[in-house]
């Protein structure tokens, strides 16, 4: 039984650390989309990148790295983790039962991967919620936050924890849900096809990145309106001059207000972001779990 157990935390650890690389790669990656994304003072993102080259330097893309690095890394790192267990344990039922399946159903991955990104949730609410404070947050003498721990103090004082810090939490979970259920879905699906005549470790990393780089895009396609949700109502403002009062809420006013149209603002630099992103992230984990193993 011992041995059982240290086998299975041994598992659980390298699955977490794989799932950490791949969110360091993922930071790395897309951190320069991010600085593009937020600047507002060029005419467009190759204007702004060119600008921001010349003027400050290749570094310069990456400011401000840390932060997200320690974050995304923690977060990714739990998606691995609670999918690779969830999968292990629908592989035993789907064993226990004489099912005679060697792979999960389609139904079983999406299960598995939105168990992840409930899992996820937990962490990835707040962190985002900080992060779309700080971004949107007016510049210069009107700014309201002097940094992260600042603006948790003032959240907190504001609202609470529950309230405040976990504000669209609901949203944020059905999000995840919904995004890593059709990521992890889509990117064993593909891999699937490719081990019906080789093993898995024969895939090249150059495949891993392209059916990750598709994943990507269908996590978005598929939970984009819920993210623009979660993003509104995590840069309302608090008590009376708060516009949203719930995510049923949110939905109806941004429906009314804007119609379909309102619910894929943005898609388009996302999906953008999306492919380099998720490639690299599933091609890192995968082969760090290779090396481990």
């Amino acid at each position: 039984m011992e041995v059982a157990q240290e086998e299975g935390l041994m598992r659980t650890v390298k699955d977490l650390f794989a799932g950490a690389m791949g969110g360091v790669a993922q930071v790395l990656i897309g951190q320069p989309f991010v600085r593009l994304q937020t600047t507002s003072q060029y005419s467009g993102a190759v204007d702004a990148a060119a600008s921001i080259w010349k003027k400050e330097g290749p570094l310069a893309f990456y400011k401000g790295t840390l932060t997200p690095l320690v974050g995304v890394g923690a977060c990714v790192s739990i998606q691995f983790g609670a999918f690779y267990q969830a999968q292990r344990i629908l592989e035993r039922y789907n064993k226990e039962n004489n099912t005679g399946r060697k792979e999960l159903t389609l139904g079983q991955y999406f299960l598995a991967g939105a168990s992840a990104g409930i899992a996820n949730s937990v962490i990835s609410g707040p962190i985002e919620h900080i992060r779309i404070r700080l971004q949107t947050q007016p510049h210069g003498a009107d700014r309201l936050y002097n940094g992260p721990l600042d603006c948790i103090r003032k959240i907190v004082a504001q609202d609470g924890v529950l309230k405040g810090i976990y504000r669209g939490e609901a949203v944020t979970i059905l999000r995840e849900a919904q995004a890593y259920g059709l990521w992890f879905l889509t990117f064993e699906y593909l891999m699937n096809l490719e081990t019906r005549d080789k093993k898995r470790e024969e895939i090249s990393p150059l495949k891993i990145a392209i059916y990750g780089g598709i994943a990507g895009e269908v996590l978005w396609l598929g939970s984009y309106p819920l993210d623009v949700v979660k993003s509104k109502m995590q840069s309302d403002k608090f008590g009376a001059e708060q516009k949203y009062s719930s995510m049923r809420d949110c939905f109806k006013q941004t429906w009314r207000a804007e119609g379909m149209r309102g619910f894929w603002k943005g898609i388009g630099p996302t999906l953008v972001r999306a492919m380099p992103v998720s490639a690299g992230t599933f091609a890192v984990a995968e082969l760090t779990m290779r090396l481990i193993n």
